[in-house]
């Protein structure tokens, strides 16, 4: 027992403040990071890669893929955001864009995310969400890192084994125009592709326009992120 008139020392834990560990756990694969997405120049493009709740399906059967084309078409270029190439894999989305700034691709991806879901729970007569978690993006800004990103989104149904030959139909690579010579163009895709307009806008930043070809035309065989 203490004698009386002493003062009992109290823990010496810490309140308050930044601690490791501290909050709640995070689960792994929780998703894309709600932090403030970082600063954007007008000069780099980016790559965007968007996820489909399971319930949606696969995005490359023909009356979802039509849905995504027809959305893509009325919002590939608005408020200083382009899409300008994609692919469609069975739950996700491969999109390279140009926006002038941070907020324009911000602006421009909630408008194009919102004609997606709309269109795609139309063809399907589905209600309820389409995309399970906000996109993720990457800025490109070496003529090197657009050249991958082009080869990784335009092939990435290779990469995934749905499609073996040069030219995925479920993507821009029709549109394309920077494979080498010599690769067969899957023109049937076209009148898919354009049946409500053009689902994608013309590149007007160097970096995407023109910069990348110093690395050599595109090699449909060229799948980035494979491992031998």
């Amino acid at each position: 027992m203490p004698r009386r008139g002493t003062q009992l020392l109290l823990p010496t834990h810490r309140r308050g403040g930044r601690r490791d560990g501290a909050g709640r756990p995070k689960k792994p694969g929780s998703g894309v990071s709600h932090l403030t997405r970082p600063a954007l120049s007008r000069r780099h493009p980016v790559h965007v890669t968007l996820r489909v709740e399971t319930s949606v399906g696969n995005l490359r059967r023909r009356a979802v893929r039509k849905a995504v084309y027809r959305a893509f078409a009325a919002g590939c270029d608005r408020f200083g955001f382009r899409l300008v190439h994609f692919s469609l894999q069975k739950n996700h989305l491969h999109l390279v864009c140009e926006a002038k700034d941070e907020h324009a691709l911000a602006k421009g991806m909630q408008g194009l995310s919102i004609r997606v879901a709309k269109t795609i729970n139309r063809a399907i007569d589905r209600g309820g969400r389409v995309f399970s978690d906000r996109y993720h993006v990457r800025a490109l800004k070496t003529p090197r890192e657009v050249q991958r990103a082009l080869a990784y989104v335009l092939n990435n149904a290779q990469h995934h084994g749905e499609w073996h030959s040069p030219i995925d139909p479920c993507s821009s690579a029709a549109l394309f125009t920077g494979w080498r010579p010599g690769i067969p163009l899957a023109t049937d895709s076209l009148d898919e592709l354009c049946e409500h307009g053009p689902p994608v806008a013309a590149a007007r930043t160097w970096l995407l326009g023109i910069g990348w070809r110093r690395h050599g035309l595109l090699d449909p065989n060229l799948l980035p992120g494979r491992r031998a």
